[in-house]
């Protein structure tokens, strides 16, 4: 199984990159993973929220194929604990995934058309974080999901 994030703009954060590009490392001993910045808009303020999100919503479908397995993270998502995200990783590699798209939208969420295309959404927390902290926190709760797949001791109950 390949594992492919997809997320609306760059990070620009300076503490944050090397942390994420950590994790991504670490997660190439357990699976191919890659994640896949597209572009930020760059002319939205002549531009509504609705329009915005479908212009952002035509460049997340662009970069999905019909056999991938979609998952958008958003705050009306299922929540799962650590070990219960790593139990949903077995299932989705049992069941025979080729490809698991997660998609971290932009700072309006995802279009009705990304909506309709996603199998299923997931939420890291109640809380909202900014859409560059949530890539972080997702590629650890990724790397934490293989290592207690694995039986390693990295998460601790």
């Amino acid at each position: 199984m390949k594992i492919k994030l997809l997320v609306v703009g760059k990070t620009d954060h300076k503490g944050l990159q090397p942390m994420i590009s950590e994790y991504v490392k670490r997660l190439g001993h357990y699976v191919k993973f890659e994640m896949e910045v597209i572009p930020a808009l760059k002319t939205t303020k002549n531009m509504s929220i609705t329009e915005q999100k479908d212009k952002e919503g035509e460049n997340i479908l662009s970069r999905i194929s019909s056999s991938d397995i979609v998952i958008l993270l958003d705050e009306r998502g299922k929540q799962f604990t650590s070990t219960e995200f790593a139990n949903y990783l077995q299932k989705l590699m049992n069941a025979g995934t080729r490809q698991l798209v997660f998609v971290v939208g932009g700072p309006y969420g995802f279009s009705n058309a990304v909506y309709s295309k996603a199998q299923d959404k997931m939420s890291l927390s109640p809380m909202t974080f900014s859409h560059q902290m949530i890539r972080l926190f997702f590629v650890e709760q990724l790397y934490r999901g293989f290592t207690i797949l694995r039986n390693e001791p990295y998460h601790h109950q």
